[in-house]
């Protein structure tokens, strides 16, 4: 569940100034002490009107765990701004993201505050304290059937071979049409493509769409890098990745599309056409960048087999 607040104006004089609009959201309500938290913080700017952003500098009773870079988009007729957090809180209580000033010209735009509850985890004290027992050895009620199981087995063993041997002449002219096996690369440039082909559909796929994305680039990391990516949050995946020798701004759009993700599965975040294109274009471009990470790495190996892969589209 996300938290979003909305935009106060406050000015001088009166005057007919853009309809400036920000929003705060946090993806959840109540968290754990320790437990992160992200925030989207967004500003619509209609027409070419200047925006001054707030500085992020500190925030009662939170901590800062990560800042993302401040993102625009330039639309025909609308300035998009965004910003990524995460954010975390070491303090028990009702806690409030204050309001945050955004200016445009002899305007002042605020935020609305939202609240975020910080709690221990569940203890009941009035429960009795067990201490740890040594392992207690449980009879086997089906170990009386297990020699009766193991002769079954063996005698259907036998017969298979049986089987096996009589058919012999007719498996030597059965022709087996070999195996494709494709690289991880190879499977997840055909994922995508097919993925891309498809599109985001309606509304209520779009959620689909960017669970597939992620998975995509999940199994690929897995295969690939040997990164237990199937297992780990996004937030885990990122701080593996940054270990990689990837250059900021790429190693910084892709951090920025998984954790959209997130928001797009977790906090209902709808995103616009150009988000999908650019999402999909960031995840393609960093199996490529991957691939060719992991191929002077696994070079060094010895007794492995190089992997010759033909890319396209790169």
């Amino acid at each position: 569940m996300s938290l979003t607040s909305t935009a106060q104006r406050h000015g001088g004089h009166h005057d007919n100034g853009p309809a400036i609009k920000v929003k705060v959201s946090l993806d959840k309500q109540k968290i754990i002490i320790g437990q992160p938290v992200h925030m989207l913080v967004e500003a619509f700017v209609p027409g070419n009107a200047p925006l001054v952003w707030p500085p992020m500098d500190s925030i009662p009773h939170f901590e800062w765990v990560e800042k993302g870079k401040l993102d625009s988009v330039n639309k025909t007729d609308e300035q998009y701004y965004r910003q990524y957090f995460t954010i975390t809180s070491f303090d028990s209580g009702v806690w409030v993201i204050p309001q945050l000033s955004f200016y445009s010209g002899n305007r002042k735009y605020l935020s609305d505050t939202v609240m975020l509850r910080v709690d221990y985890s569940r203890f009941d004290p009035n429960q009795d304290y067990h201490d740890i027992k040594d392992i207690i050895d449980v009879p086997n009620p089906y170990a009386k059937w297990i020699p009766w199981v193991v002769g079954a087995l063996t005698l259907i063993a036998l017969a298979l071979v049986v089987w096996l041997v009589r058919k012999k002449k007719l498996l030597k002219q059965t022709v087996v049409a070999p195996l494709v096996i494709l690289s991880p690369y190879e499977e997840a440039v055909r994922q995508l493509e097919e993925l891309h082909k498809q599109g985001p559909g309606v509304d209520g796929q779009i959620k689909i769409y960017y669970t597939r994305l992620n998975d995509i680039l999940r199994l690929f990391v897995l295969r690939r890098l040997s990164i237990a990516s199937m297992a780990e949050t996004n937030e885990e995946l990122i701080g593996a990745l940054q270990k990689l020798s990837l250059t900021r701004p790429q190693f910084d759009a892709l951090a920025e599309t998984l954790r959209m993700t997130d928001f797009v599965k977790f906090a209902k975040y709808q995103p616009g056409a150009e988000d999908n294109e650019r999402s999909y274009q960031v995840i393609r471009g960093s199996v490529d960048l991957l691939d060719e990470i992991a191929e002077p790495e696994q070079a060094d190996q010895p007794g492995q087999e190089n992997e010759t892969t033909s890319k396209s589209g790169a």
